[in-house]
C-alpha cells in the first residue's frame, strides 16, 4: 500500500513516515502543496494525508484540484484547525476522513486501516427504489441521473441505505461516518450541513422525496415516518 504524507512540518511528516513504515507501508512525503499536488495527480497512491496549512498551495486547493481532475484516491485531512467550518469545508471538499492536531498515532493508525480497507472490499451495491449505490466504484445514481456526492456525502448515504426503512440517529451518524461520540464531540452542526446537502442532490430534483427527518431522533431513507 502506498501512501502519500503532504505535510510541511519536518518532524510530524518524519515521525508520520517513520510510524507509518514500521507498519509496512510504502511512504511518500512531499513539503508543500504544490509537490503534493503534482504527486497525487501523477502517481498512483492508496491513500493521501494532508495538512492543510501548506506553503505554495493551501490543502483545501489541493484537495478540490484533485476531485477536479477526477483523482478518487481516498484524502485524509490531518490538521490543527479545530473549527466546525473548518470540518465542514474540507469535508465538503471532498475529504474522506479528518483528524485534528495533536492525535496519538494509533488512532490515526485504525482510521488509515479502515480507509484501505474500504478501497479492497469485494464489489458491493445498495439500492432504495430507483436511487443505487456502488460501493466499489463508489458512485451513485437515482434513476438514470448520476449523482456527485463528498466523501462524507457517500458514507453518510451509505449508513442510511444500510439502514433503510429504519431511523438512523445522529449518534449513530456521529460514530458511523464521524468515528466519534455525539456527546463527546458535538457534531450537530456539521450532520445538520451534510444532510442538508445530500438531500438538495438525492430529492430536491426529484417529485419523490426519499430522506425525511424523524424530529428529535435522526433520519429515514424510506417511507415518511407518520
Amino acid at each position: 500500500m502506498r501512501i502519500l504524507v503532504i505535510e510541511d512540518e519536518p518532524k510530524v511528516a518524519r515521525a508520520l513516515q517513520e510510524g507509518l513504515e514500521a507498519e509496512r507501508y510504502a511512504v511518500l512525503t512531499a513539503a508543500d502543496g504544490e509537490e503534493g499536488f503534482l504527486l497525487a495527480s501523477r502517481d498512483p497512491f492508496d491513500l493521501v494525508l494532508l495538512d492543510l496549512a501548506l506553503p505554495r498551495r493551501d490543502g483545501i486547493d489541493v484537495l478540490t484540484s484533485l476531485r477536479k481532475r477526477d483523482v478518487q484516491t481516498p484524502v485524509f485531512i490531518l490538521t490543527a484547525r479545530d473549527g466546525v467550518e473548518d470540518r465542514v469545508l474540507g469535508l465538503d471538499a471532498g475529504a474522506d476522513d479528518y483528524l485534528v492536531k495533536p492525535f496519538t498515532f494509533p488512532e490515526l493508525l485504525a482510521r488509515v486501516r479502515a480507509l484501505l480497507r474500504r478501497g479492497t472490499d469485494p464489489v458491493l451495491k445498495l439500492q432504495h427504489g430507483d436511487l443505487h449505490m456502488d460501493l466499489a466504484k463508489r458512485s451513485v445514481a437515482r434513476g438514470k441521473q448520476s449523482l456527485e456526492l463528498t466523501g462524507k456525502e457517500f458514507e453518510v448515504l451509505e449508513c442510511l441505505l444500510h439502514h433503510r426503512g429504519r431511523t438512523v440517529s445522529r449518534d449513530m451518524l456521529a460514530s458511523c461516518v464521524w468515528h466519534a461520540s455525539a456527546r463527546a464531540t458535538p457534531l450537530d452542526n456539521v450532520i445538520d450541513v451534510t444532510m442538508a446537502r445530500l438531500r438538495r442532490k438525492i430529492d430536491d430534483p426529484f417529485e419523490k422525496k426519499l430522506l425525511h427527518t424523524v424530529r428529535g431522533v435522526g433520519f429515514i431513507l424510506g417511507a415518511r415516518p407518520g
